[in-house]
């Protein structure tokens, strides 16, 4: 059977659970799946909100180059990736990676892959909104993200 492969970049919040099952359903040949849910956390309580933008259609299109290829490197039966865009409070999620294979470590490497590339080359910007009505700060990129990425390329 053919890889399954579903990217969202949307506002309204997903259900998790839902979409797992949603991509293992009928699949007799899933042995593993991984999710990874990443939620907007509060910086010490200063956060009212982070604001996340996108470049629509951009977006989209590498987040399914890079789940493709994780699909492809990891031998993938199914890929789900959600991404949330506007203000989203703390707490709430803002992306969800499901990976689904044959055996668990391949898809523990391919949800890992997808995050550490989606972190890094998908067009999408945040802002932080502070609960003290101050001017919020657009949240730079990590030297950590990048290190994250390149472990891959050196595989």
């Amino acid at each position: 059977m053919a890889a399954s492969l579903t990217v969202r970049v949307q506002a309204e919040v997903f259900d998790t659970a839902a979409e797992i099952s949603l991509l293992s359903a009928g699949r007799n040949d899933i042995g593993a799946v991984v999710s990874f849910s990443g939620l907007c956390r509060d910086e010490g309580g200063t956060l009212e909100a982070l604001e996340l933008e996108h470049y629509p259609g951009m977006a989209e299109a590498e987040i399914r180059r890079i789940c493709a290829e994780a699909i492809r490197r990891f031998d993938l039966q199914g890929v789900t990736a959600i991404h949330r865009y506007g203000k989203i409070a703390p707490g709430a999620p803002i992306v969800l990676v499901v990976a689904a294979s044959s055996h668990r470590q391949a898809a523990f490497d391919g949800a890992s892959f997808i995050m550490d590339f989606l972190k890094t080359g998908a067009p999408f910007w945040k802002k932080e909104h502070r609960v003290d009505g101050g001017k919020g700060d657009w949240v730079s990129a990590k030297d950590a993200d990048d290190s994250a990425r390149d472990r891959w390329r050196q595989r």
